[in-house]
């Protein structure tokens, strides 16, 4: 059984016993969060979408980690102009361990 949620303004495809690594939220690590902005649940062939939500579904989670993800490098740069601007950028994520969809 697999889910789509929604969480960070993103959407992701869960099932159960998977890590995934989403945008940091308020919890702690050890920490057991329901989500609830499930989007569509699916079996094998069969699948439910919502209008926008699946009414009654929910996605078990427990937090695992939080960390930071690999730095991102911004170079911009205007040619004959002598203009260089260089910047990084490192996004903070909460790693999650999916233990049941439920819907």
């Amino acid at each position: 059984m697999y889910a789509v949620i929604k969480t960070g303004g993103k959407q992701y495809k869960v099932a159960a016993g998977e890590k995934i690594k989403i945008e940091q939220i308020a919890a702690d690590v050890g920490q057991e969060i329901v989500i609830d902005q499930v989007l569509a649940v699916g079996s094998g062939a069969d699948l439910k979408v919502g209008t926008p939500l699946v009414a009654g579904a929910s996605v078990n989670a427990t937090v695992v980690a939080h960390g930071k993800h690999d730095k991102v490098r911004i170079f911009k740069m205007r040619r004959r102009k002598h203009y260089k601007k260089s910047q990084g950028h490192r996004q903070t994520y909460t790693e999650l361990l999916i233990s049941t969809v439920n819907g």
